[in-house]
């Protein structure tokens, strides 16, 4: 009896799968760290709570850009994609999905529009295909943007503010 395994990494870098795998487990530590600063707030212990929002705020939109990411690549029915994206406002929730979802193999296989790979068609995988090409460009280019984007909604401020 021979095993398949499923390697973590291509050759352009890491899998799809273990990209996802890393984001959703990272959604799911920062959404511990997020509640467990507002009960230590509720019960005037410590207040962090700006500081674990803040890490937890970053993470989900790291989350939710690797989540479209490898929606596009995997060819992910929208229903899945969207399911995705909003597990990530329930706690806990990202790690059952993205098991569920590798269970399904939907996270199988590397990067289909990589250099050598499948020619890309529509706007969507034109710009995923680019960014497979140019990786370091991409993440400097990607962090750039969530910073400019998290850092718009911490000047925007809290979505509760506190009482």
């Amino acid at each position: 009896m021979t095993t398949t395994t499923t390697p973590t990494t291509t050759a352009r870098g890491i899998s799809p799968r273990a990209l996802f795998r890393t984001f959703a487990i990272a959604e799911m530590i920062t959404w511990a760290g997020l509640i467990a600063a507002l009960v230590l707030r509720a019960l005037d212990v410590v207040d962090f709570v700006r500081i674990a929002g803040g890490i937890h705020g970053f993470v989900f939109l790291c989350y939710s850009t690797t989540t479209v990411f490898v929606w596009v690549n995997q060819r992910w029915r929208p229903g899945v994609g969207v399911t995705g994206l909003l597990l990530a406002i329930v706690p806990f929730a990202t790690v059952p999905f993205e098991l569920r979802v590798d269970k399904r193999g939907l996270l199988e296989g590397g990067w289909r529009l990589a250099p050598g790979g499948e020619t890309p068609k529509g706007f969507v995988e034109h710009v995923q295909a680019w960014v497979l090409r140019r990786p370091v460009l991409s993440v400097v280019l990607l962090l750039a943007f969530v910073v400019a984007l998290f850092s718009t909604l911490l000047w925007l401020g809290p979505p509760i503010p506190k009482s």
